[in-house]
Order: structure tokens, then C-alpha cells, then sequence
């Protein structure tokens, strides 16, 4: 089953455990009225009547058509108490609402108090000035099912943000970001998205030492299961990590981006980002890309990552001049990287020179990893409009990785199929 659809029966399921603690509250932007009682048959007219006053565990269901957007500064409760901000097909945000102060389609935000427990679901976001969602000093905020595009700066924007879920969103075309998490906001789940064509950065993470409150450190990330391609012509990797620790990166399917894969460093965060894990992702670049990994010594006088570990990853760069994996320095505190499949090219100084393979092992690294080419890999990495990034039969991958905590593929698939989990995104199946 795939993915969207266990998320809409569960959803379901959900509203009807919830029975008749919950109310439907309706909107329709064409023909309702914020006069009448926002129920199916006398709809309320505008977004932010209708968040200004719902219950805990009520949802709001917006009917096809143009909506101006709102500005959400009420709570929610746990559980069953979330407030649901929900688009039918057909609806369209395209542009701000009255009370939103940020020039952003949807914004969630209190100036002197924590916004929490809400749903924001199955929107198109279109055009907004700075952001299609903006997150700012929330808790428990989920984003997710949403089409966000067109943007003047990112698709989906958090700050100061705990908990934060975005999820099975399509975020593209933006003059930034796709999805920009920042500010010391802890534990984000981004899962599941479809990332592109955005001008930086697919997913762009900063802790930024230089705001407060907050301990300029993003910790306990997961980025699962997207897919991000053709980002970057501005610079900024399809994963940018600045002062992003102890996290998890698994299962995503990065190609065709323009500056690196994945980044872990620091400029504005307070550590280099450490400790993290980066497992079973697929990553081939562009001709003019940067690295596939890129894990530079830190600025400012922040202290340089440590203790990252890469395994079963698929590294893979056309560019003579760049390679698989950089690295500040030959020795890292407790830096692992192996079971990989590479191109022949490495740096453990910051980029300044090339080391091959068999020095790179040497130094202690990727000892059972092995070079391959996407022609001995993927079933057809070179399809114009829809590359296939699947092992195909026979892929040098397969069975070539070591135990990681990754029991899923990017296609919900169990890891492992054989006797050892593959390499990259994808486990293969007989």
C-alpha cells in the first residue's frame, strides 16, 4: 500500500475513534459566509474566521477554489484534541491573508507564546511572496500532503520550531528552499517529500548560533524517504546540514542536484554538525555539481564535526575533479564510513587535493566498499523525464551492505531481501 493511502486511512480511522468529540467545520471561499455557522450546507467564507474559532480536535475542510490565506495563533490539544486545517482537491492558497505578518501563504505563530497540535493538510500553495507555510515558534506542527511551489523565498519554512512533521508534500520552483528547518528547532521529521527544481537547497537545516532563545543546534532530525532532484543552481546541497547533530538521514533519492549531496558542517550553527547517521541513500549528481558527501572544517572558530557515520550509501559523481567523500582531515573522531559504493575519488583536506581509493583506505576508511558505475547499478539512471534508480538485476549493490538500523526501502519494501541489506535507497526484489 503505498504511502499516501496509509495515511488517508488512517486519518480516517482517526476522525471516527474521535466520533462526536470533533466537529466538521466548513469553508468556502467563493460563496460562504463568516456570518453563518460553518457547518456543510452554511460554510463560513474565509481561512481565518475558521481557524479563530474551532474547538480542540475539530477540523476545517476547505472547498475547491482560490483562498487568501491565515494566520493561526490558537492552540490545539494532544492527541485527539489537534485542530486540522484541511484542503479538498481543487483548493488553491495563493497568496496571504490579511493577518499574516511575514509575506507567507499559511503562517503559524504567536509572538510571546508557543503555537502547538495542529494539522495543515492537502493545500496547493501558490506564489506566496516568502513562504507557501511558515512555522515560527511552534511544537507539534504537521505539514503534510500539500503542494507548494512558486515561492519568492521557500516552500515550507519552520523556525524555532520542536516537532515539527512534513510529510508527502510536493515543494518546488521556489527562489529558495524546499524545505528550510532553522533555528534550534529539535527533532523535525521531513519524510516522504518530493523536492525540485528549487534554487538552493532541497532540505536546508540551520541551528544559527546567532539567534535566540535556543542552543544554535538542530538535534534528533530524521530526513527519510524523499526524493530531491535538480536543486541548487544557486549553490546550497540538496541536504544542507549547518549545526545539525545527532540525526538520521536514510532512504532518500538525491539526483541531478547542482552544489553537493549532502552537507555537514557549520557557519551560523554552534557545533559542526556530529554524530549523525547517513545510511541507504542513493545519491548521483549532476555533471556540474560539488561532492556527494561534504563534511568541511567548521567557521568562526566552531568547533569541526565528529563522530558522522556513512554506510550503504551509493556515491556517485560524474566529475573528474571531485569525488565521493570530503573531509577536513585524514583522522576524525569517530567518523565511519564503509559498505559504500564510490566513484575513485576522495579528500580528507578540505578539498584542496585528490586522494584515490586505495589511499583513502589507508587512512581507515570504506575497506568493503566498492567502484561502480550507474550502468552497473540502476535499472536506467539515463531516462530523460523518469530515471529509474532501482537495482536492477545483476546490480554490484546488491547484498553489498552492512546492518544499519534501515528495515524499510524508499519503496516501503522490508530491508533486508537477502542475506544482507543492499546499498542505496532501494532493497531488491527477486
Amino acid at each position: 500500500m503505498k504511502p499516501t493511502i496509509l495515511l488517508l486511512t488512517f486519518a480516517a480511522a482517526f476522525l471516527i475513534h474521535r466520533g462526536a468529540l470533533a466537529a466538521n467545520r466548513y469553508v468556502d471561499c467563493d460563496i460562504g459566509d463568516d456570518g453563518g455557522e460553518g457547518t456543510s450546507d452554511d460554510p463560513w467564507q474565509t481561512l481565518q474566521f475558521a481557524v479563530d474559532n474551532i474547538n480542540n480536535g475539530d477540523t476545517i475542510i476547505v472547498r475547491p477554489g482560490f483562498c487568501e490565506g491565515c494566520r493561526i495563533s490558537e492552540s490545539g490539544a494532544p492527541g485527539a484534541g489537534r485542530k486540522t486545517l484541511r484542503g479538498e482537491p481543487g483548493v488553491t492558497i495563493d497568496m496571504p491573508g490579511i493577518e499574516n505578518a511575514h509575506g507567507s501563504n499559511i503562517e503559524v505563530e504567536l509572538f510571546d507564546a508557543t503555537v502547538s497540535h495542529w494539522i495543515i493538510e492537502g493545500f496547493e500553495l501558490a506564489n506566496a511572496p516568502r513562504s507557501g507555510v511558515d512555522l515560527r515558534g511552534t511544537s507539534d506542527i504537521t505539514v503534510r500532503l500539500c503542494d507548494v511551489h512558486d515561492s519568492g523565498r521557500t516552500g515550507i519554512f519552520t523556525a524555532f520550531s520542536d516537532d515539527a512533521v512534513i510529510e508527502y508534500n510536493e515543494s518546488a520552483f521556489n527562489g529558495e528552499h524546499g524545505v528550510y528547518t532553522s533555528n534550534s528547532g529539535d527533532r523535525p521529521q521531513i519524510r516522504g517529500n518530493l523536492l525540485h527544481h528549487n534554487a538552493s537547497a532541497g532540505v536546508h537545516m540551520n541551528g544559527d548560533r546567532n539567534f535566540t532563545p535556543g542552543d544554535g543546534i538542530i538535534t534528533g532530525a530524521t530526513v527519510e524517504q524523499n526524493e530531491i532532484w535538480e536543486n541548487g543552481t544557486r549553490g546550497a546541497s540538496a541536504i544542507n546540514c549547518d549545526g545539525v547533530s545527532d540525526s538520521m538521514f536514510r532512504n532518500n533519492l538525491l539526483y541531478g542536484n547542482h552544489a553537493s549531496g549532502i552537507s555537514l558542517y557549520a557557519i551560523d550553527g554552534a557545533e559542526g554538525s556530529s554524530r549523525n547517521q547517513v545510511y541507504n541513500n542513493t545519491i548521483v549528481m549532476a555533471a556540474d555539481s560539488r561532492w556527494v558527501i561534504n563534511i568541511p572544517s567548521s567557521e568562526g572558530g566552531i568547533s569541526n564535526p565528529v563522530g558522522n557515520k556513512i554506510k550503504n550509501n551509493i556515491l556517485f559523481t560524474p566529475r573528474i575533479d571531485r569525488g565521493s567523500i570530503l573531509i577536513y582531515q585524514p583522522t576524525i573522531d569517530g567518523f565511519e564510513s564503509d559498505y559504500n559504493v564510490v566513484v575513485n575519488r576522495f579528500s580528507t583536506d578540505d578539498g584542496n587535493s585528490i586522494i584515490n581509493l586505495s589511499t583513502w583506505r589507508n587512512r581507515g576508511h570504506d575497506r568493503n566498499s566498492l567502484v561502480a558505475s550507474p550502468a552497473n547499478l540502476f535499472v536506467d539512471p539515463n531516462a530523460p523525464f523518469d530515471p529509474d534508480f532501482h537495482l536492477r538485476p545483476g546490480s554490484l549493490a546488491i547484498d553489498r551492505g552492512t546492518a544499519v538500523p534501515v528495515f524499510i526501502d524508499l519503496d516501503w519494501v522490508a530491508r533486508p531481501q537477502g542475506p544482507r541489506w543492499d546499498i542505496g535507497a532501494y532493497e531488491f526484489i527477486m
